[in-house]
């Protein structure tokens, strides 16, 4: 349910975020792809702090996706070690605001210590009652809605179920079986850098998310320009396919 802050927005319940630009950031600038992916990891603490503030419920963030693999050697080395450092920070970061963080994703992929460095993250926040933060890394929607077929698929084998039981299932009783699970669809959907693409991003979860482009590179990413996110989403009528009466 969206809630109405002290300035009389109504704020999304759920943001999902897709941060893109962190490598055009830097080149703009001469410096190496890198260092747009550490500045652009501070500015998701202060975006996670941000939407902390204004009273977000949930809020959900692209940081790796499955195919990021495929980008330089270089490039996926330094984002693992950024992984590494800021995985610590953020129990800070979350900590400090009453965050709990959760992370969505194929986590076998990565190293045992960032393996590890994910669970300790969600382990030390999970007693946090704020805004649920959620990572997505190693992740495609694609891959999850594979997985969640598998995983439904092995358990009503192993349930002995007939094939009346199977026809059965429900989007509902579905979407329990994704990374998500136990968690509402976002609201609104936030692309930076001005591309007009999904980039596998939540494809089941964002059916009917309303999408907000800007031209903002992430790193240049400030609540002013979540403000606007915001304030285009209020100025849209949401009927979920339905008809305005």
């Amino acid at each position: 349910m969206d809630i109405i802050n002290s300035e009389g927005r109504n704020i999304p319940a759920h943001i999902a975020i897709i941060l893109d630009g962190n490598g055009r950031w830097a080149e703009h600038k001469g410096l190496p792809r890198a260092m747009g992916h550490k500045q652009g990891c501070e500015t998701l603490e202060k975006t996670v702090a941000d939407c902390a503030r204004l009273g977000v419920q949930y809020l959900t963030v692209y940081g790796f996706s499955t195919e990021n693999w495929k980008r330089s050697e270089e490039e996926v080395a330094a984002l693992m070690k950024l992984f590494r450092f800021y995985m610590v920070k953020l129990i800070k970061v979350a900590n400090e605001h009453n965050v709990r963080a959760r992370m969505i994703g194929e986590r076998s992929r990565f190293a045992p210590d960032i393996q590890e460095g994910i669970r300790r993250l969600e382990e030390e926040t999970k007693q946090n009652t704020g805004m649920t933060f959620v990572f997505a890394v190693n992740y495609g929607s694609r891959d999850e809605i594979v997985r969640a077929v598998r995983k439904y698929t092995i358990e009503a084998i192993r349930a002995g179920k007939s094939e009346e039981e199977i026809e059965a299932l429900t989007e509902q009783a579905f979407a329990g079986y994704l990374d998500t699970a136990g968690m509402p669809d976002p609201d609104l959907v936030i692309r930076t850098s001005g591309e007009f693409r999904i980039s596998n991003y939540l494809l089941w979860q964002s059916a009917y998310a309303e999408y907000y482009i800007t031209p903002v590179l992430w790193p240049d990413f400030t609540k002013d320009e979540l403000l606007k996110a915001i304030d285009s989403f209020n100025s849209r009528e949401r009927r979920f396919g339905g008809r305005k009466k």
